[in-house]
C-alpha cells in the first residue's frame, strides 16, 4: 500500500463517507452502509473493494454477510507523509521569506538567488 493508493482511494467524496460511517459505527455492512446513502448497495460493495486495496478497511465474514471495519494504520502512515511533506514546504517557503526580506545569512550581499538548478533567476 502506498500513499498514491491511499489518496486515490480517498479523494471520492462517497469513499470518505463510507470510512466517516465506519468510524461511527465501528463495523458494518455494505447494506448498513449503503442505508443513508444516494448509491445502491452494488456500487458501495465497489467503493469498499477500493478502499480495501488500498488497505484503509478490512472486511470479515460474518454469517451470511460481510462485515468491514477501518484500518487505521494506512491513514496513520499517509497523514504522518502528509506532515513530513507539509513541513517540508513550511522550510522552504520561511526560507523564501528571509530571502525575500533580506534575512538570509547563506546569500551574500552581491549574490542572487538560484533556483534548484543553480540557474540565476
Amino acid at each position: 500500500m502506498t500513499e498514491e493508493e491511499t489518496l486515490a482511494a480517498l479523494a471520492d467524496p462517497t469513499r470518505r463517507r463510507i470510512l466517516d460511517e465506519l468510524a461511527t459505527l465501528g463495523e458494518a455492512s455494505a447494506t448498513a452502509l449503503a442505508a443513508p446513502l444516494p448509491v445502491s448497495r452494488q456500487a458501495v460493495v465497489q467503493h469498499l473493494a477500493v478502499l480495501e486495496r488500498a488497505g484503509l478497511v478490512s472486511g470479515r465474514r460474518h454469517g451470511r454477510e460481510v462485515r468491514f471495519t477501518v484500518r487505521p494504520d494506512a491513514l496513520t502512515s499517509t497523514a504522518s507523509w502528509l506532515t513530513r511533506l507539509a513541513d517540508r514546504w513550511d522550510a522552504r517557503l520561511i526560507a523564501i521569506k528571509r530571502l525575500a526580506e533580506g534575512d538570509a545569512t547563506d546569500v551574500g550581499a552581491g549574490d542572487e538567488p538560484t533556483t534548484e538548478a543553480g540557474n540565476a533567476d
